[in-house]
């Protein structure tokens, strides 16, 4: 469910922030290049919390 909702959530927000820009620039908005885009995204979002640790170090030293 963890997965289906990160791509979920990355294709709106993507595909909403692609909108935005498009319009701002004055170009053609594109819904592939938006879908594309999301799904890249949402890899790296998944890449990323995978290689974070859970925990606190065990040499972690308190000052």
């Amino acid at each position: 469910m963890q997965y289906i909702m990160s791509f979920v959530w990355s294709f709106l927000l993507v595909s909403m922030l692609t909108y935005v820009v498009s319009s701002v620039l004055g170009a053609h908005y594109d819904f592939a290049t938006g879908a594309i885009i999301s799904l890249i995204f949402a890899v790296l979002v998944l890449i990323i919390a995978a290689v974070i640790p859970n925990g606190p170090s065990d040499t972690a030293e308190h000052h």
